[in-house]
C-alpha cells in the first residue's frame, strides 16, 4: 500500500474507507472539518478524485486482513468510517472486526437504496430481484439473449462460462485493471463499453438501443448507480431487468446522512483528545 503516513507525528487520525463518490464527499467534508483522515482505495485511478489536502492521505492498494492492525497502528487510526462500495462488504468485514478487537469507534455511512416508492412506481413483471448469480446464471435466463451486464468487472468472471449460450455485454469502469478483468472473463472489445456512473438515461437509452439488449444484469445500487434510470428503460423498452439485491450486513451503527457522519467523527475525536 502507498500513501504518506500521516500517523508518524503522533496525530490521531481517521481512517476513511473510500472507493465511492459519497466517500469523495465525505472526505471534502472532513477537510473542511478540519480532520485529519487517511483514505484508502484499491486503484491508482481511485486515488485521483481525492484532491491534494493537509487535511487528508490517500493510500493504494487493498489491505490484507493480517496487515490490518499494522495499518491501524502506523497510521495512528482513531476512528473508522466505512464509505466503501454496498457490496464491498469484505473490507466491511475485516474493519469492524479489526474495530471490535482494537475498540475503536465505527461508523458505516451507505448510499441509501432507492425509496420504496420509487420502487414500486417502476415495478412491473419484467424488474426481478434476486439475492445470488445462481438465480440468474441459468439457460432458462441467459440461453439466446442479449445481455447487457453492470456488476463491476470483478464479478465478470462469472459469466465466462455463458458466453458461448448467450451474447454478453458489459460496461466497466474506464481502469486498466477492469479492462483486463472482462477480457479474461471472455469479452470481446467489441462488446464492451468503459464509462464512469452517473450515466445520462438518454446515453443509458442509446447504448441500450444500439446493443439490441434483450436482458440487463444490475446490483442494487440506488440512484448513485443509476438504478431508477435502469428501472424506468426497462419499463419503457420491455427489457427484462434483474437486480442483485445488496448483501446483508450487520453494521454496528449506520447512516445514511453526511453531516451525522461527520458530527460522529468530531465526537469521537474530540473525546479521545480530551482523555
Amino acid at each position: 500500500m502507498v500513501g504518506a503516513n500521516l500517523g508518524q507525528l503522533g496525530r490521531r487520525q481517521l481512517w476513511l474507507i473510500g472507493g465511492t463518490r459519497e466517500s469523495q464527499e465525505l472526505s471534502l467534508a472532513l477537510a473542511a472539518a478540519k480532520i485529519h483522515h487517511v483514505v484508502t482505495v484499491v486503484t491508482p485511478e481511485a486515488a485521483t478524485h481525492y484532491p491534494t489536502s493537509p487535511w487528508r492521505s490517500v493510500c493504494v492498494g487493498a489491505i490484507a486482513p493480517d496487515s490490518l492492525s499494522d495499518f491501524l497502528k502506523v497510521h495512528n487510526i482513531a476512528v473508522v468510517l466505512d464509505a466503501s462500495h454496498p457490496f464491498a462488504v469484505e473490507i466491511s468485514h475485516t474493519a469492524i472486526a479489526a474495530c471490535e478487537h482494537h475498540q475503536l469507534p465505527y461508523l458505516r455511512y451507505e448510499r441509501p437504496e432507492i425509496s420504496p416508492a420509487l420502487a414500486d412506481a417502476t415495478a412491473t413483471d419484467l424488474i426481478q430481484t434476486v439475492v445470488s448469480y445462481n438465480e440468474i446464471l441459468t439457460k432458462a435466463v441467459l440461453g439466446g439473449e442479449r445481455v447487457l451486464i453492470t456488476v463491476g468487472a470483478r464479478n465478470l468472471y462469472r459469466f465466462q462460462p455463458w458466453q458461448h449460450h448467450a451474447t454478453l455485454f458489459a460496461r466497466i469502469l474506464p481502469t486498466p485493471e477492469a479492462l483486463k478483468a472482462a477480457l479474461a472473463a471472455g469479452f470481446t472489445p467489441a462488446r464492451l463499453i468503459a464509462l464512469r456512473p452517473p450515466i445520462s438515461r438518454e446515453l443509458e437509452l442509446a447504448l441500450w438501443q444500439q446493443w439490441q439488449i434483450s436482458q440487463v444484469i444490475t446490483k442494487a445500487s440506488g440512484q448513485p448507480g443509476g438504478e431508477i434510470v435502469k428501472r424506468s428503460l426497462a419499463q419503457q423498452l420491455g427489457i427484462r431487468l434483474w437486480i442483485l439485491a445488496r448483501p446483508k450486513m450487520g453494521y454496528p451503527r449506520q447512516t445514511e446522512d453526511l453531516q451525522t457522519a461527520i458530527a460522529f467523527c468530531q465526537d469521537q475525536l474530540t473525546q479521545i483528545q480530551s482523555k
